[in-house]
């Protein structure tokens, strides 16, 4: 199996041991997709990201959607194994805790991998050629910090011949639409009932199919204003009218004026194509990091691309092998069972019919109970891995009988899945006789776990990645020139220093609250050598992330065109940083809140108001190593220079942080109920609700019972009278014609037989007639009995369930806020010393402005 995909070596679960027999995977199995599941700990992304490595070795083009940020790992390639090219991406405080300095942990670390992959079969030109494979790049829509992406080019026209793809062009625009509806709050749409969705998808079909793109500015003003007479048989107007309309687009122009919002505006173009196949020839493994987006964001981001993905996809020829791969971290939230947000019906549609253009997806999942098995029936591998309960085993078995698996013995899946451990995984795949076990092997990338959004960068450039070529990774050139002020104004840098480009403006978050300042002679007040900080105070330098242009608008300042940047400066600060830790057995509470402060001016007395000047600091390990080789310093004056200051302020900080730190839990004492502050108050309210009512229902039931009894008892003894009258008023009838025979009879006979016969024959037949309606009326009475005894139990039933039902309705609202405290012992310093404040140095008009050169994460 030359091109299959090495992932281990098979297990035996009956002796529990690795055997000496590799296991491969063929990939163009992969055409009927995958979908991988195990809890957290049970090596899943371990698996994947092997899965993906033996991807790139071969060629393979992959999508890879990161919510998490587990595959940023993906670019960490190591082929030298030298505990350099780990030591950055170590925590220090794993280190700190194992008692080891940076360098051993990096030397440690570089070890295991080393007798890992040995271990594996693993050599180093294996992992020159992963290396080599293909192009790596970080993409964060909505953010700088990687490859930004340009969002609002997802609406212009594909570029395709209308009547040719018709069919793959609206449903494009049906996915589109609803990715852009679900942004503003509209969610589980029928695109045959919305109005929202019908006329944003008549404007999109009227633009696209005259070959024109629309923007989101023209949509909005198209909504108010559309360029159609009619929408079906209806006037727009009659089918949406203009005041509801203005309602639709003022919520979408709020997305368009949110300053947040601009930085999905810019970056490379929504272009599947240029993410699959670099300039080079070479493939692409394209990662999107959404780790740093908020939920409605991020399934924005993903509706979007995978319905451009479906685009791409439906206008490749044919093929019965493997060309690309989609690859999704967590599926959770995306392919529901139950409900549909937009990204459901694009994944959909490529899971049905990706095969016949050789797009593999694959998913992943912790939990079986995230997916719609319904919607994965054309998965035909399945990795299956340790699992967190029994219920969850069941249930991956019900999805796979579901899903039509012919070959699934569920007896062995179910005892097999039972003694899965760590990195054990069962493959069950429809292209193979029967389930196979194995272990994965090791992985070649450098498994750091989940990477934060401010290491994107330092990642993106470990492999050269940039948005200079169609979003692959030819470095940007540096501008020499950064615009900055509310008017344009160009800012000229001297040769040798390196500002933020504003062509990657800065990942910070809000701004710092530091005003800018005129200060002629600033360098007779500063010197290129550092202060040393007090014996045994720790001393940190933020870093230089904040872009000039930011930097200018922040201050408030407008610079003319002899304005120049001469350097950098830097001020002594105060930082501190704690970790609280909350934990309380009783709320089910397991809670951090991270305080800290950056203290820009203190009072040389040591008096510090701590409310006053929090703000969000980096970590240590996010910290600038060093300052600036440019950059000046000024002198360390009070507090900063005292020892027996700073060491009272170290105390007051934590002090401060005890008085001052609290987290709420909301309880609902009658029901029993307690909620952690990650639960909203809506979500909580839901949790009461649902418990009263099932509460209340136990009440209800186990009140009505008795009454219920009475009934079902009262309801048979009616069916059997029924069933009496019945036959009684059958049996009159016949008696009635019986007399009637009797009495013609009489008639006839009567000039002839026994006339004393015929009249005693006569008066026998009356007497039975009466005793017919006799028993036909005291069906009817008793009836009428049942009736109204039905009627008075139906009435105390009723009573019943009203008085059974009345306490619980009150009880859903008795919710107190219950503030929690933390131990002294639970507080954990983080960082306290002196911090370096940069600040950017600007020359205008023969005096120097100082602006803030960091920004908040």
């Amino acid at each position: 199996m030359t091109n299959s995909y090495y992932l281990g070596k098979h297990y035996d679960l009956e002796h529990k041991r690795t055997t000496d027999r590799a296991f491969h995977y063929d990939p163009d199995d992969l055409t009927t997709h995958g979908v991988v599941v195990g809890m957290t700990g049970s090596g899943k992304t371990g698996l994947c990201i092997c899965l993906l490595e033996e991807a790139a070795l071969q060629g393979l083009p992959a999508i890879l959607i990161d919510p998490k940020g587990d595959l940023t790992n993906l670019l960490l390639h190591f082929p030298d194994l030298a505990p350099q090219d780990f030591q950055p991406w170590l925590d220090p405080e794993v280190a700190r805790r194992a008692g080891k300095s940076m360098e051993q942990a990096a030397a440690d670390t570089a070890q295991t991998w080393r007798a890992g992959l040995a271990e594996w079969g693993i050599d180093r030109e294996r992992l020159l050629a992963l290396k080599n494979s293909a192009r790596f790049a970080i993409y964060t829509p909505g953010s700088d910090a990687g490859i930004p992406v340009s969002i609002l080019s997802s609406l212009a026209a594909p570029g395709l011949d209308w009547e040719t793809h018709r069919e793959v062009l609206t449903e494009r625009i049906a996915s589109t639409v609803t990715a852009i509806l679900g942004l503003v709050g509209f969610t589980d749409l029928d695109p045959v009932r919305s109005r929202e969705h019908i006329l944003l998808a008549n404007l999109f079909q009227h633009a696209w199919s005259h070959g024109r793109s629309i923007d989101l500015n023209e949509l909005i003003l198209q909504i108010q204003s559309p360029p159609l007479d009619k929408l079906g048989a209806f006037p727009v107007d009659a089918f949406f009218p203009p005041k509801e309309r203005m309602a639709l687009a003022l919520q979408l122009n709020n997305i368009l004026a949110s300053p947040s919002f601009e930085l999905w505006r810019v970056g490379v173009p929504l272009d599947v194509a240029a993410w699959m196949q670099a300039p080079d020839g070479r493939p692409c493994h394209s990662i999107f990091y959404l780790a740093h987006l908020p939920d409605a964001e991020r399934m924005f981001f993903v509706s979007l691309l995978a319905a451009a993905l479906e685009t791409w996809m439906r206008t490749q020829t044919g093929t019965t092998s493997l060309r690309a791969l989609l690859y999704m971290d967590e599926i959770h939230g995306y392919l529901p069972p139950t409900h549909n947000p937009p990204s459901k019906q694009p994944l959909l549609r490529m899971l049905k019919q990706a095969r016949a253009f050789g797009l593999g997806i694959l998913l992943a999942t912790q939990n079986p109970v995230d997916m719609d098995y319904k919607a994965l029936s054309n998965a035909g591998t399945w990795f299956i891995g340790k699992l967190q309960t029994d219920q969850d085993k069941q249930r991956l078995l019900d999805g796979l009988e579901s899903a039509g698996s012919a070959s699934l013995d569920r007896g062995t899946l179910d005892r097999l899945i039972s003694s899965l451990g760590k990195r054990i995984f069962i493959m069950h795949n429809v292209h193979a006789a029967q389930p196979a076990v194995f272990q994965t092997r090791w992985a070649m990338n450098y498994l750091a776990g989940p990477l934060s959004r401010a290491q994107i960068p330092a990642l993106n450039q470990l492999v050269g990645a940039s948005a200079g070529v169609r979003g692959t990774h030819a470095p940007q050139a540096r501008a020499e020139r950064v615009t900055a002020g509310a008017g344009g104004e160009q800012l000229e840098i001297p040769e040798g220093f390196e500002p933020l480009s504003p062509l990657k403006p800065s990942a910070a978050g809000a701004a710092m609250t530091t005003s800018s300042l005129t200060a002629p002679g600033v360098e007779a007040r500063s010197s290129q050598t550092r202060p040393a900080v007090p014996a045994g105070m720790a001393e940190y330098f933020l870093p230089v992330n904040r872009s000039l242009p930011r930097a200018a608008a922040e201050a408030g300042k407008t610079l003319g065109e002899n304005a120049a940047v001469s350097g950098l400066i830097y001020r002594p600060t105060l930082a501190a940083s704690a970790v609280v830790h909350f934990f309380n057995q009783k709320y089910s509470l397991d809670a951090e809140l991270v305080k800290s402060v950056l203290v820009v001016d203190p009072d040389k007395r040591g008096v510090i108001r701590w409310e006053e000047n929090s703000l969000r600091l980096p970590a240590s390990a996010e910290m600038d190593p060093a300052p600036d080789p440019r950059g000046r310093f000024t002198s360390l004056d009070a507090p900063l220079s005292d020892p027996k200051l700073l060491v009272g302020l170290k105390k007051e900080f934590t002090d401060w942080v005890y008085r001052t730190s609290r987290v709420v839990v909301r309880a609902n004492n009658p029901l029993g109920l307690y909620a952690t502050p990650d639960v909203s108050q809506a979500e909580f309210m839901k949790a009461c609700a649902d418990a009263a009512r099932e509460r209340r229902d136990t009440a209800v039931a186990k009140a009505a019972a008795p009454i219920d009894r009475q009934l079902k008892s009262l309801r048979d003894k009616i069916a059997r009278e029924e069933r009496e009258l019945n036959m009684d008023e059958v049996e009159l009838g016949q008696r009635k014609g019986e007399e009637l025979a009797t009495h013609a009879e009489n008639l006839l006979g009567a000039f002839g037989g026994s006339r004393y016969r015929r009249l005693s024959s006569s008066l026998t037949k009356r007497r039975l007639t009466e005793q017919a309606k006799e028993e036909v009326k005291e069906s009817i009475e008793l009836l009428e009995q049942y009736d109204l005894e039905w009627q008075r139990l139906v009435e105390s039933r009723q009573q019943a369930v009203e008085q059974a039902s009345a306490p619980w309705g009150d009880l859903v609202s008795q919710i107190t806020e219950v503030p929690i405290p933390p131990k002294k012992a639970d507080i954990r310093l983080e960082l306290f010393g002196i911090a370096w404040l940069p600040y950017y140095l600007v020359d205008q008009d023969g005096s120097v402005v100082e602006m803030a050169a960091f920004e908040q994460a």
